[in-house]
């Protein structure tokens, strides 16, 4: 998997070690860290696009990312999607899971789920909640999952 900064610049690391150099960096920095993981998806004619992303919050001093893009061919439907889009999420959490219970670091995956039932991606809402919970972490949807409907939403839009 390629990562990325949100300004472009590749990382070179494994994410996990990544990520544990930034837990070290903020944490030596003062800051307590909170980290919301995402994902969202723009159908864009045939194929569909993916961007994942692992949003680390300084406690009352903004934020920053890693970003992962990819696209697939493959139709879905809006459930399956979204919940594609739950799975992308899961599979970086659970990798990274080890790292935020060591470095006592708050975590959580954010689906781009609406709550609303009036919206086309409800549908996928149990599914998505059973899922992420049933993983053992914490479940946010819309209009609280900022990672996935705000900051991957900007990347793949």
């Amino acid at each position: 998997m390629i990562w990325r900064r949100f300004n472009g610049e590749a990382i070179h690391l494994p994410i996990k070690e990544e990520v544990r150099q930034a837990i070290i960096r903020e944490s030596a920095e003062g800051f307590h860290l909170k980290v919301c993981i995402g994902t969202d998806s723009q159908v864009k004619g045939v194929d569909t696009e993916f961007a994942t992303v692992i949003v680390f919050l300084r406690e009352g001093h903004g934020g920053f990312m890693f970003i992962h893009n990819e696209k697939s061919k493959e139709r879905y439907t809006i459930k399956e999607r979204m919940l594609v889009e739950v799975a992308k999420s899961i599979e970086i959490a659970y990798e990274l899971c080890d790292l935020f219970t060591e470095y006592d670091v708050d975590m959580e995956v954010h689906a781009d789920i609406n709550t609303n039932p009036q919206f086309k991606s409800n549908l996928a809402l149990h599914e998505a909640m059973g899922y992420i919970l049933g993983m053992g972490f914490a479940f946010k949807a819309k209009p609280e999952a900022f990672a996935s409907s705000s900051c991957a939403n900007k990347v793949v839009n």
